[in-house]
């Protein structure tokens, strides 16, 4: 509830990120989420010490006697589009210093359908190591054998709910009335759905873009073997011919100085596209099941 009233207060509307510490503790294999706090919203301009305000926040609630411990982060996002080097990069940095600690995605414009939308999310230990070596190159994403599947592991998530916070629903739910508060059958689905279409689109555009620049690389790096090749024979002939006047050969020369070596292109961004492009699809296949799903119900409902 916190973390969806937080969203709702400082959301704007369903167009900004807001992100929050979970406070928790370890309970034998299972990871306790019991409080939560806000990121404040700062400008750039003023001094805002974060860790300072964490570790501040985090001493409050001890003296409290409130759960103080760190167990992961959250962060809201819009229609999934939350795999990006940002979330990866912060992940990594809880992960590191916090073995236990999980990334809540809570989603409020799915929420708003009448569907909770909250997945729990931890790097694996594949990718803790890949991440961890900083080399992104093909030759180490080859021999690490890591896809956009290894990325991201999924918690399940079990929700719970006091005994008085039920007593007081139920007395809610019979003060104000049984009246649907969401329309489950409504059939209004396309600007969901191709909202969901266009993020998928520009997601493939930027794996195109990815994926030429690759190909560029490539190129390149072929022609440079050609060109080293020829300047190798090149100098073979001359030493030869060197040799056979009874010249000394020519001195020795390194080769990377003459031919400066290619940067290969970082492939982590196109893992990260590829997860979200993953991402994107099963949504859109969940929802589109939903929605044929409602069809065959209202045509059912019709005929009868």
């Amino acid at each position: 509830m916190k973390i969806i009233k937080h969203c709702q207060e400082e959301g704007a509307g369903g167009t900004d990120l807001v992100q929050g510490v979970l406070l928790g503790l370890v309970v034998d294999n299972r990871l306790e989420i019991t409080n939560c706090f806000p990121f404040p919203r700062h400008n750039e301009e003023e001094d805002f010490d974060e860790v300072h305000y964490q570790m501040e926040m985090m001493r409050n609630l001890r003296h409290v006697n409130i759960d103080h411990l760190h167990v992961g982060w959250y962060q809201s996002t819009y229609f999934g589009s939350f795999i990006n080097r940002a979330l990866l990069d912060s992940q990594f940095n809880y992960q590191h210093s916090i073995e236990e600690s999980v990334v809540l995605i809570y989603d409020p414009l799915r929420s708003t359908q009448g569907f909770l939308s909250l997945r729990a999310y931890r790097l694996t230990r594949e990718m803790m190591d890949f991440y961890r070596d900083g080399d992104f190159t093909p030759e180490s994403l080859r021999s690490s054998e890591m896809s956009f599947s290894r990325m991201f592991e999924e918690i399940p998530i079990v929700l719970k709910t006091s005994h008085l916070a039920n007593s007081l629903l139920c007395e809610l739910e019979g003060a104000t009335g049984s009246e649907p508060k969401y329309n489950f059958l409504d059939l209004a689905t396309s600007s969901m759905l191709e909202k969901n279409l266009r993020q998928l689109m520009d997601c493939v555009d930027d794996v195109a873009v990815d994926s030429n620049r690759f190909l560029n690389f490539q190129r390149q790096y072929q022609k440079q073997q050609i060109q080293k090749t020829q300047y190798q024979q090149k100098r073979q002939q001359e030493n030869q011919m060197r040799q056979a006047r009874g010249d000394p050969p020519l001195p020795e020369e390194d080769i990377n100085k003459i031919f400066k070596p290619l940067q290969p292109p970082s492939r982590l961004d196109s893992l990260l596209l590829a997860g979200q492009i993953s991402n994107y699809c099963n949504q859109i296949g969940e929802f589109a099941s939903q929605s044929f799903g409602k069809l065959f119900m209202a045509e059912s409902l019709q005929h009868t």
